[in-house]
């Protein structure tokens, strides 16, 4: 990207705004690449972060039910847990699929 940048800012025949759009040019792949990472990884906080609310919501459920608060913390660490890993697993597949998009904007 940097080269390609500067490589627009060699021709000193192009008008500012052709270095402009060439400098632009150069950064789209960064940029889609950045949108690409943060999507993929704001998809795999949300769905871990709705996974603890289920865990919170049931733990609220059992204290309004009138469990005892040592029971339903250790339920609840139990649940969250899970959801941790759970997501764990995931890791792998999100990173392949992210690989793979990147790989495909290089080209």
């Amino acid at each position: 990207m940097f080269r390609c940048s500067a490589g627009c800012c060699e021709d000193t025949q192009a008008s500012m705004q052709q270095v402009h759009q060439c400098i632009e040019r150069c950064h789209a792949p960064l940029a889609q690449a950045q949108a690409l990472v943060t999507s993929e990884l704001e998809k795999f906080q949300d769905r871990l972060a709705r996974c603890t609310m289920h865990c919170n919501d049931k733990a609220k459920d059992l204290m309004d039910a009138g469990s005892k608060e040592q029971q339903v913390k250790r339920q609840l660490e139990s649940c969250v847990t899970k959801c941790v890993d759970d997501h764990m697993h995931l890791i792998p597949t999100m990173t392949k699929k992210m690989k793979d998009s990147l790989a495909s904007i290089a080209k």
